[in-house]
């Protein structure tokens, strides 16, 4: 959770040169963009360890890590598990939806708030 203490050094200070700025604006972009390249290497290597056969069902047919996850996830839900329920329920695209309820409030407690407010200015 960002808060002053831990952003403070990355404020932009007037002693700082155009030049600077640029110099260090650079490094952030680069360090950035290998951050990225790591994290989708990662993407790549999970999904290419998700398609690897893993098992074979009885009659001999192949099962790759995601299906033996959704199996285990499938037979953990059956035995009470919530958690593994509501995993497969969203995977599956069945999470309920979910509401928002905005109520109005009468203009006079508005202004009278909004005053108090402005008190304390």
């Amino acid at each position: 959770m960002p808060n002053p203490q831990n952003i403070k050094g990355h404020e932009f200070t007037s002693d700082q040169s155009r030049e600077e700025a640029a110099k260090n604006g650079r490094k952030g972009g680069i360090a950035s963009g290998e951050a990225k390249r790591r994290r989708k290497n990662l993407q790549e290597l999970v999904n290419i360890a998700f398609e690897r056969v893993v098992s074979h069902d009885s009659e001999g047919r192949p099962i790759t890590a995601d299906e033996a996850m959704v199996l285990k996830q499938l037979q953990n839900a059956l035995d009470g598990d919530t958690k593994a329920f509501i995993t497969l329920r969203d995977t599956a695209g069945q999470a309920p939806i979910q509401r928002v309820e905005v109520d109005t409030i009468p203009k006079e407690t508005y202004d009278r708030v909004m005053s108090v407010l402005e008190e304390e200015d």
